[in-house]
């Protein structure tokens, strides 16, 4: 009987919080600086996130930590009533996995992804024809074949670690302190070849400063549906610049239901999939399970990179 009662009171008490969400302004915490990829990903959202739930949903900045100041606010200070959001990258998940007594990823609870962005591994046009070009020549050279990054661990090193794993390659790392500068390293001939997402390389490649070698994701993108896959050729490197939306862990069932048709109907929006568009972005919405097992998985692949990444600075 009593605990009849107890599920009765719990079902009362989550359809309460469904239909008081949201009774004010949604904090939309944002851990990159204004302007960067998932931060102009989050603002677009915001706004189609606020017709859908009738309230505001404002972004706010929270930097430092590579994403973890803004992540350990969300997990261990924000209320847990839905009210307060963010968007996680990918990359946070490497700053968790460098620094696990800052945050543990299970304080925060997944509500969906709304980008997955495969990278594009770019050379001089002069210099590499094809990916078997590349790593031919990296073998026979091994730990002279240059590559800049966004900076160690970073988003734009990550690739590179799986790639010399997956094809038994030694390459020379060159850390540049953001995206912008290891991609004008390239331009100045400063280095043999990068990586990084389409939206900040499409313009390069049309105009011919850059060579498209492979994209590290699972199927070609459709801005360069010339560019092979490395799946396709035979090299299992698959990676991407990934954005989810993320709560409080002890967010309330039915405010996360709440939220996650929110945020489904915002991607699924022809203007939002627009805008994405125009910054080369490709949409992929993953509910909250999918999401999930998904994050679990890159989490898990990404430990192995970050370790060897490790034994290699360590030496």
């Amino acid at each position: 009987m009593r605990f009849t009662i107890a599920v009765i009171a719990l079902a009362l008490s989550m359809g309460v919080h469904a239909q008081s969400f949201p009774s004010k302004t949604v904090r939309f915490i944002s851990g990159v600086t204004p302007g960067a990829a998932s931060d102009t990903m989050a603002r677009i959202l915001a706004e189609k996130m606020s017709q859908t739930l009738g309230h505001s949903v404002i972004v706010e900045n929270r930097l430092g930590a590579g994403g973890l100041v803004g992540a350990k606010y969300v997990a261990e200070q924000a209320e847990p009533d839905g009210h307060t959001i963010m968007m996680y990258a990918s990359a946070f998940t490497v700053s968790t996995l460098l620094s696990p007594d800052v945050l543990n990823p299970k304080e925060l609870q997944a509500v969906a992804t709304v980008a997955t962005i495969p990278t594009v591994m770019i050379t001089p046009p002069g210099k590499y024809k094809t990916v078997k070009d590349f790593v031919d020549d990296a073998k026979k050279r091994p730990g002279k074949i240059s590559y800049s990054s966004s900076g160690i661990f970073g988003a734009l090193h990550m690739p590179f670690t799986l790639l010399e794993h997956a094809t038994g390659t030694t390459l020379w790392h060159v850390p540049y302190n953001g995206g912008g500068p290891a991609v004008q390293a390239l331009l100045g001939s400063q280095v043999d070849a990068t990586v990084g997402g389409p939206a900040a390389m499409i313009g390069q490649i049309r105009a011919k400063k850059f060579r498209p070698l492979a994209s590290f994701g699972g199927k070609r993108l459709d801005s360069l549906p010339e560019v092979p896959t490395l799946k396709e050729l035979g090299i299992d490197a698959e990676y991407y610049i990934w954005a989810g939306i993320m709560t409080p862990a002890a967010t309330p069932p039915a405010v996360q239901q709440r939220l996650r048709e929110a945020v489904r109907q915002a991607v699924q929006d022809p203007d939002f999939r627009n805008a994405m568009a125009k910054v080369e972005t490709p949409v992929s919405y993953l509910d909250a399970p999918e999401f999930r097992k998904y994050w679990d998985a890159d989490a898990r692949k990404l430990a192995e990179a970050v370790k060897t990444v490790k034994i290699v600075e360590q030496k």
